[in-house]
């Protein structure tokens, strides 16, 4: 019996959020109906092209800092997403080359890409899960994440802009706060979320409208500043804390950095005690 491929699970028709995601970075792994829905968003809201790419500047300086300032050599990045520039195990082990790092996520088009993910620097180890963050005992059952990953020793939980595409009865925050369970004291917990909070009320009244009508699909549920924290109960936060992506540890200075308004999601670093 033949194995069915991972691209025999990709689906054309429907919109795929790690797809649209790789159309507002600029990438070539997205099909029409992901540029379509990609171009139905930016037109109610155009802050999400700028939103997506400071996103991924927060994965980058993020791991460069659980990496250089936290000491961490073990990542666990659940929503993966399509490869593309800085990817966790390149910054990781750009820092130290012996990082280990496992990825997982359910689209099968990221599976199909998952070869760019396992390019592991000799001194290294990297590893894919095709698994959802909606099953966490699977993912923390699995075997290679045992051979890749000793839960023994300190990990980071990377969970860029992947929780709120779960919605309240999916339980996000009990989904993460059992896999910070399953590492030890000195685990740290890297997340972004989208937030409605620094978007102005007639874009935002727009989106809901465009739901509503059904002209618009509502896959992402945005929380707000207090639903977020929430994933960091029990944790220590790094500074500055609980901030906008651009505004977490930025590179830039203030007159470069995008308004809030373009790049309305969250992000934080914080320590497991």
């Amino acid at each position: 019996m033949t194995t069915p491929s991972p691209s025999d699970r990709i689906d054309t028709s429907v919109v795929h959020p790690a797809r649209r995601y790789n159309y507002w970075l600029g990438g070539k792994d997205n099909f029409a109906v992901d540029r379509e829905s990609g171009d139905q968003i930016a037109a109610v809201y155009p802050g999400v092209r700028t939103l997506a790419r400071e996103n991924r500047a927060f994965l980058g300086r993020a791991v460069r800092f659980l990496a250089e300032e936290a000491g961490i050599r073990q990542f666990l990045d659940i929503g993966t997403g399509i490869p593309s520039a800085d990817n966790t195990h390149e910054v990781a082990q750009s820092v130290a080359a012996d990082s280990r790092v496992v990825y997982v996520d359910n689209d099968p088009m990221v599976l199909v890409h998952a070869r760019a993910l396992l390019t592991s620097n000799p001194a290294g180890v990297t590893a894919y899960l095709d698994a959802d963050l909606r099953d966490p005992e699977r993912i923390l059952a699995d075997p290679q994440l045992h051979a890749t990953l000793d839960l023994s020793r300190p990990v980071a939980l990377v969970l860029v802009a992947v929780t709120h595409f779960l919605t309240d009865d999916d339980r996000p925050h009990e989904h993460v706060a059992r896999l910070l369970d399953a590492l030890p004291s000195g685990s740290w917990l890297a997340l972004t979320h989208f937030t409605t909070d620094y978007i102005p009320t007639e874009i935002v009244e727009r989106m809901y409208a465009e739901f509503a009508s059904g002209r618009m699909k509502q896959d992402a549920v945005p929380r707000d500043r207090a639903e977020f924290a929430r994933f960091f109960t029990g944790l220590e936060l790094a500074e500055p804390g609980i901030v906008p992506v651009a505004e977490w540890r930025p590179q830039v200075p203030p007159e470069q950095r995008p308004s809030l308004a373009d790049a309305s999601i969250y992000g934080a670093v914080a320590r497991k005690p």
